[in-house]
């Protein structure tokens, strides 16, 4: 179904108006725009917020079609709510729809992360940056120890799932490959919940197991082993580095830090711990996608032209992804096949976030007054559900005046 056909259906049921196309494209513009700005707090505040403006004030389209968008979103890789954003846009106003209602989501995260950067690399060596920093640190473990929480209670079901958990995350520690982890879970758990249908297939199960099990190996042992020794800093390198996490990256924007700290600490070594760290931080106090880290990421590594083409490869692969899905939204949503393939790949990517939430934690948690943090930020979260950005608040304000009155 085309953009114009799904809003012709919407029309005759009293959800949607038809404007012209500049009409439509301003409202599409300015609503993404401003949700972009006010979206603090990752995807957990941005989906209902998104759901409230066009399904519950603007009535463009219905819960159901709202639900379905969602699950197609949770299908393919990129940021939830940017491909959300870029969804509703084709529908409201085509393509062109689609290409301003995710970028102006996105806008908005990126320039002040790029503001960020711009202050950090001038500023990040005074005391009172570090003593920032110090404090919002082990916040941000927090934050995402309650990301785990919440996504492994709506995703850990059965005793499939949860034990493909287990092993991702025992491989990921011993060294695996991330990328190959996670298309290795998902084909896993395809092919024991469908086995029945592969019996049906006669022969087919035999050549689907190892054709399957060639491509875990060769993502097990080949890419693993690909990019382990330090290279020296490019440009191009950097786009396509992006490029390929944002072609891989399922899940909540949290398993982008399983990723970038695979590629530019681990192998790269462009980065180091708490450069990694110093983004984070920086990506969760601001509004919109938390992918905006690569923006920080790339200014810290090359400057204005680093910060954009970090940004453009990370964000790409989302709106071609969108573009190919809409249309066949309907039938991805009654699929057996890519029902069990999405709760792999969901069980790996958590799993993933686990692992590097462990690993950060490492170099976040120094001594007790961050691991004092560290649990005040989770009691908070868990208990009260306060907002993340005012955590970072406290944490910071926290740091400041520790480092301060023992400094």
């Amino acid at each position: 179904m085309t953009a114009s056909e799904q809003k012709d259906s919407l029309i005759e049921k009293g959800i949607a108006t038809k404007a012209d196309g500049g009409a439509g494209l301003a409202a599409v513009s300015l609503l993404f725009l401003r949700l972009g700005a006010t979206a603090f707090g990752g995807v957990a505040v941005s989906i209902p917020m998104i759901r409230d403006e066009v399904v519950a004030r603007r009535r463009w389209i219905e819960d159901s079609h709202f639900l379905d968008l969602l699950g197609a979103t949770n299908l393919i890789p990129g940021p939830n709510a940017t491909e959300m954003a870029s969804h509703l846009g084709w529908i409201r106003a085509g393509w062109r729809g689609l290409v301003l209602a995710g970028v102006c989501f996105s806008a908005p995260a990126t320039l002040i992360t790029l503001g960020f950067a711009w202050t950090y690399m001038r500023y990040g060596s005074t005391p009172e940056v570090s003593w920032l920093l110090y404090g919002i640190k082990p916040i941000v473990i927090s934050v995402m120890v309650h990301a785990l929480w919440n996504l492994g209670r709506a995703s850990i079901r059965g005793q499939l799932v949860p034990a493909v958990g287990i092993g991702v995350l025992t491989l990921y520690a011993l060294g695996f490959n991330e990328i190959a982890l996670l298309f290795g879970a998902a084909l896993f758990v395809m092919l024991v919940r469908n086995l029945r249908r592969l019996v049906s297939l006669g022969g087919a199960p035999c050549w689907l197991l190892m054709t399957g099990a060639g491509w875990v190996k060769t993502g097990l042992l080949g890419i693993s082993a690909a990019g382990v020794t330090a290279a020296s800093f490019s440009l191009g390198q950097l786009f396509l580095t992006s490029l390929k996490i944002g072609s891989v990256l399922y899940g909540t924007g949290y398993v982008l830090l399983t990723f970038l700290r695979a590629d530019f600490v681990e192998r790269l070594h462009w980065l180091t711990e708490e450069q990694l760290l110093d983004a984070v931080a920086v990506g969760q106090a601001t509004p919109g996608p938390l992918l905006s880290t690569a923006t920080f990421i790339g200014f810290v590594l090359g400057s204005w032209q680093g910060a954009l083409l970090a940004t453009l490869g990370v964000f790409l692969p989302s709106f071609l992804f969108v573009a190919i899905s809409s249309p066949i939204i309907p039938h991805i949503r009654r699929s057996p096949w890519t029902a069990a393939l999405l709760d792999g790949v969901s069980i790996a990517a958590l799993a993933l976030m686990a692992g590097v939430t462990w690993q950060l934690g490492r170099a976040a948690v120094i001594d007790p007054m961050t691991a004092a943090l560290a649990v005040l930020g989770a009691v908070l979260l868990l208990r009260l559900n306060v907002n993340s950005t005012w955590l970072v608040l406290l944490g910071a304000a926290a740091g400041l005046a520790y480092k301060a009155g023992t400094g």
